[in-house]
């Protein structure tokens, strides 16, 4: 029985983009061909090992010279538009920051395990602290808190609240377990 984690071909399908977006095509190529991937290109609906994922980035890091974390954490945000896109339906069009990160777990990472039970997102526990603070607890063994800081960020930029909302890890990013506290100005 193969237990290597897995993640699902989107992931790897918007990390191209990201790549060709912010360098471009011949980066993303010089990037697989680094990590030894030869095969064909990720597919929206396979699962690719997530050990993948990690050499890609750990490569990009190398060639661009922005860490790890930065770079995930600049993923996150660019993934934003695309998965709201995707999961418009489970979003109430009232929403904004707060409650798009307070109903994130139940509503869009419980589509994703409905939609494609080879999945596995990382489980975010979000907790209120008044009216005006958020504690997410992310769980991952896949140890990215850096596209969760990214995605939070992403979704106060797209709803024009970046100047409102105050992403701070609480928290070493490397760990399974990371606390990243939200604050709204």
């Amino acid at each position: 029985m193969n237990t290597e984690d897995k993640m699902h071909g989107s992931i790897f399908v918007l990390l191209k983009r990201f790549v060709e977006s912010t360098y471009d095509y011949s980066t993303w190529m010089n990037l697989l061909e680094a990590v030894g991937h030869t095969g064909a290109p990720y597919q929206l609906q396979e699962v690719y090992p997530t050990s993948e994922m990690v050499a890609i980035l750990e490569r990009a890091s190398a060639m661009t010279g922005i860490p790890v974390y930065e770079l995930t954490e600049r993923f996150g945000e660019f993934l934003v538009p695309d998965l709201l896109l995707v999961y418009k339906k489970y979003v109430n069009p009232e929403w904004r920051t707060y409650e798009m990160l307070l109903y994130a777990e139940e509503k869009m990472h419980g589509a994703v395990k409905r939609e494609d039970g080879r999945t596995n997102p990382p489980l975010l526990l979000v907790t209120k602290v008044g009216n005006k603070q958020l504690i997410v607890d992310y769980y991952s063994k896949r140890r990215m808190s850096g596209v969760a800081v990214g995605i939070i960020k992403g979704i106060a930029a797209y709803y024009q609240e970046s100047d409102q909302v105050v992403v701070s890890r609480l928290t070493a990013a490397d760990e399974e377990r990371v606390q990243i506290k939200v604050d709204f100005l």
